[in-house]
């Protein structure tokens, strides 16, 4: 199990790939990708719509419906906000690196998709969230902020020694409004590179139970279960969340034995 879930990269263009059928589930597709300056590649969404987030680097975007040029300005994913494209189904695209890059595909089936766009930072949603020792920061791409058919995504940043995705919750059950069914992709990165950071993967039942220390670039696959992460002191942790479903719709169940706690981080203010 704990081979299935976790994904190490791989050398070259194309270091994580997580196609559905690969992954044993129905929605999401995930994969990351590197150019060097002046490289391009040409792709099409198929039937899915798709989200491309720019991790480092600035490339332009020529598709179907427009050309985005310029977009990305951080170096790494730990320095400022976002910059993505979405794309519905239908749509060829190209992709041109103006200096070294590296960008995320996330995708979904999806029947139309909404209208193809260019996500700024100025479109992110930053929320800080947790308190305490779960306190993390939240860079909200294409969640409420954003229309889509199917796909949810979502940057968030953890200071070294703290833990997120926390209190451990889940969403593999499909009962609206209670708890929505979403399959979910973790990219992890970490500052230092050399470093590690931890998450489990478990159920109520016990037939899922896994811990898995995370690596620089490694992909976490949550296709049913609670999936706290932690980060050790000293290491700051990222990670890029893709999510789809049948409903657009992200509704989580808290483990029962944390209930108490969550809602005690509720009543507290989330520290600045």
């Amino acid at each position: 199990m704990a081979a299935r879930l976790h994904i190490k990269p791989e050398t070259g263009p194309t270091p994580i790939r997580v196609a559905p059928e690969e992954a044993g589930w129905r929605y999401v597709g995930f994969s990351v990708h590197r150019l060097p300056a002046g490289g391009s590649v040409r792709d099409e969404t198929g039937d899915r719509e798709v989200a491309l987030v720019i991790l480092s680097g600035r490339a332009t975007v020529a598709s179907d419906a427009g050309t985005w040029a310029g977009i990305g300005e951080r170096p790494d994913v730990f320095s400022g906000l976002p910059w993505a494209v979405y794309l519905p189904p239908g749509m060829r695209y190209e992709i041109r690196a103006e200096t070294d890059l590296e960008w995320a595909r996330g995708s979904a089936p999806a029947q139309r998709g909404e209208q193809a766009r260019l996500i700024r930072p100025d479109d992110v949603e930053v929320v800080d969230r947790g308190s305490g020792s779960a306190r993390r920061r939240i860079h909200n791409i294409l969640m409420g902020n954003g229309p889509a058919e199917r796909l949810l995504v979502v940057e968030v940043l953890t200071p070294g020694g703290n833990w997120s995705s926390f209190p451990p919750h889940k969403h593999d059950t499909h009962r609206p409004p209670e708890e929505t069914y979403l399959e979910e992709v973790y990219y992890h990165r970490l500052r230092p590179a050399g470093a590690f950071a931890l998450q489990r993967v478990y159920t109520d039942d016990g037939s899922v139970d896994v811990a898995i220390a995370v690596g620089d670039g490694d992909a976490v696959l949550v296709p049913r279960g609670y999936h706290p992460v932690a980060s050790p002191p000293g290491v700051d942790l990222y990670y890029l969340n893709v999510m789809a479903g049948p409903e657009r719709d992200w509704r989580f169940f808290i483990d029962p034995e944390f209930s108490r706690l969550a809602r005690e981080m509720e009543e507290r203010p989330a520290e600045k």
